[in-house]
């Protein structure tokens, strides 16, 4: 029997295949309990999840991203630590990024991010997803194989998000050559090994985007980086270059990293399934719900992190000011509370999109709508093109011995790679 107490969650590469036992382990004992190893108290029931994702008076986003480590550069000493939390925000990772900002700041740079991602701009965006799947399809079905996160997912969504922030096409290729990383980089902040942060890790999506906003400003077109130029905040003043060229960058690798776990999830499920392909085959107005539960079942973020800034209490448990929560999205989609046999795949699922694997509140993923729309796209593209797609056994094992290697981190949960093999419609073979 596994003594899941003795585990380090955010250090221990056992939990990086199957964190499930885990988290049904800390919620048997209690939906809010203290992790041992890094005094972060672990929210792992959904009610529990919805009290901390809702309540911003009380639970700052300063360390969304990197939770306990590298840890407060002072001790977060009294009942109120709010004031300490400004005076050394700039000094903790990623205090530029949209994540690990709070109200009232958070209110105004969102509100900068939804100028960009309107309706409309998302429809238009929508339309051309067709386009640049079937560009990317000709050329990955036409062996009748191949790894599906490097031959489709990593570049669709890049090049999704580029065309939604309209960079220009002829900078499209250096882009992806810069971003698409190997597998074994992607481990990044929240690794189980090497704690290394970076301040701010998008430094090529600053240069690129600043480019792009000064010069739109000394010359506007009619174009959407025009828009991403000359957006303001909700008062109307107009943004600083940076503070439009962070936001630019979070949507681009935030946005591309998530749905690229979400598209492998999707894909290895259909893959090992064959009556929930099938399913989907004859009934495509099931695809929208297949979607939200296979973000329910493998959260692509793993959790959040919050810090109290006064004392309170989560489910009933007392929550010293200053104390670390880590908001596990993946445990809280598979609360039985809330989820009837949660660990199974249901593609009938009729409260499904109550999960959080978008999280809640006021940082609820602003991408959520284009993550969707690249996910359907997918799927409606590749039965559209295929009469069958299967699990590679030469490369991940029979049914019965599966192998799959999962990213090493405490914050992103998906596969490193994923092989599948697939029988293209009459006429797709090139």
């Amino acid at each position: 029997m596994t003594d899941f107490e003795a585990i380090d969650f955010f250090r221990d590469e056992s939990l990086v295949a199957d964190p499930y036992p885990y988290f049904d382990a800390l919620r048997g004992q209690c939906p809010v309990g203290r992790e041992n190893h890094h005094d972060v108290m672990m929210v792992t029931g959904y009610d529990e999840a919805l009290e901390v994702y809702n309540d911003t008076d009380t639970f700052s986003s300063c360390i969304s991203v990197t939770g306990p480590f590298p840890g407060f550069p002072v001790p977060l000493e009294g009942d109120d630590v709010s004031d300490i939390i400004e005076q050394y925000r700039d000094q903790l990772p990623m205090s530029d990024q949209l994540p690990t900002m709070d109200p009232p700041q958070h209110t105004d740079h969102r509100a900068l991010l939804m100028r960009l991602i309107t309706p409309k701009r998302l429809k238009e965006n929508e339309a051309s997803m067709w386009h640049l799947a079937d560009g990317l399809l000709d050329t990955y079905l036409a062996p009748g194989e191949g790894e599906f996160i490097s031959g489709f997912a990593g570049p669709f969504t890049l090049l999704v998000i580029a065309d939604l922030l309209g960079v220009p096409e002829e900078d499209r290729p250096r882009l992806m050559e810069n971003l698409q990383r190997r597998p074994q980089d992607e481990a990044g902040v929240g690794s189980t090994g090497d704690d290394t942060l970076h301040h701010s890790p998008l430094e090529y999506l600053y240069k690129r985007f600043t480019t792009y906003v000064e010069d739109r400003r000394r010359e506007p077109r009619e174009d959407v980086l025009t828009g991403l130029a000359t957006a303001t905040f909700p008062d109307g003043s107009v943004p600083e270059v940076a503070d439009v060229v962070r936001i630019a960058a979070n949507l681009f690798a935030a946005g591309q990293e998530t749905t690229v776990r979400l598209l492998s999830s999707a894909l290895k499920t259909m893959a090992e399934q064959p009556e929930v392909q099938q399913l989907l085959r004859a009934e495509r107005e099931r695809i929208p719900a297949f979607i939200e539960e296979s973000l329910r079942i493998e959260s692509p973020i793993k959790g959040d992190f919050r810090m109290a800034k006064v004392p309170t209490t989560v489910g009933g448990v007392d929550i010293p000011a200053g104390t670390t929560l880590m908001v596990l999205n993946g445990a809280a989609n598979h609360d039985p509370r809330q989820f009837e046999n949660p660990t199974a795949f249901d593609a009938r699922r009729t409260n499904v999109r109550r999960h959080l694997a978008f999280g809640r509140g006021v940082h609820a993923c602003p991408g959520a709508p284009l993550a969707r729309a690249e996910a359907r796209v997918t799927i409606e593209r590749l039965l559209d093109r295929t009469s069958d797609i299967r699990i590679s056994e030469r490369v991940h094992g029979p049914a019965d011995a599966r192998r799959y290697q999962y990213v090493p981190t405490f914050i992103l949960r998906g596969l490193i790679d994923l092989h599948l093999e697939f029988t293209p419609v009459e006429g797709e073979t090139r």
